[in-house]
């Protein structure tokens, strides 16, 4: 199940749940469209995976499963990913 991080690894905007600006990728780092488009390149920069719209959950599931509480940031802001 999908852990719903609650912001962007980049800029730190708010990403709820219900967020329809988040992005992610295969191990679910989390930004938002505008990082992820404008300053990545649709890449993370953590595993150059491709990073896709995180599916929204509905509204009656997220009370039973809640989205993460656990806010993950780059102090240092975010670099697009290097191939190497």
């Amino acid at each position: 199940m999908l852990s719903l991080r609650p912001n962007c690894e980049c800029c730190d905007r708010d990403l709820p749940p219900e967020s329809r600006e988040a992005m992610i990728c295969t191990f679910e780092c989390t930004f938002c469209a505008d990082c992820a488009e404008a300053k990545l390149g649709g890449i993370c920069p953590n595993c150059s995976g491709e990073l896709v719209r995180r599916p929204a959950r509905p509204a009656a599931m997220l009370k039973k499963y809640p989205g993460s509480a656990e806010r993950v940031l780059k102090p240092q802001g975010c670099a697009p990913a290097t191939v190497a």
